[in-house]
């Protein structure tokens, strides 16, 4: 918060560089918190892929997890996606 003296007014500059520099603070914590769901997510989808092992199948798996079909296609196509960065990631590593 800028400091200011008491019964004086900012400027506009101040205002704008006050109003700026909030709202840089809001795209900080949303990108923080989108880091955050990427993660949560591909932990799930490591999670759903196991849960489809134990189960069996997919039909199965969305029975005992409660959770439609059609999104445990999601999760297990988002591991694969992860798994084939994964390994693009360790190519390019390697000389």
């Amino acid at each position: 918060m800028t400091v200011q003296s008491p019964g004086k007014t900012p400027s506009r500059k101040q205002r704008l560089q006050e109003k700026q520099r909030r709202q840089l603070a809001v795209v900080d914590t949303v990108d923080k918190a989108e880091v955050k769901v990427r993660k949560a997510e591909a932990e799930l989808a490591v999670a759903v892929v196991e849960a489809v092992e134990m189960f069996g199948d997919e039909e199965a798996a969305s029975q005992g997890l409660d959770m439609p079909v059609e999104t445990i296609r999601r999760f297990i196509d988002l591991a694969a996606a992860e798994k084939a960065a994964a390994a693009d990631e360790e190519v390019a590593e390697t000389p």
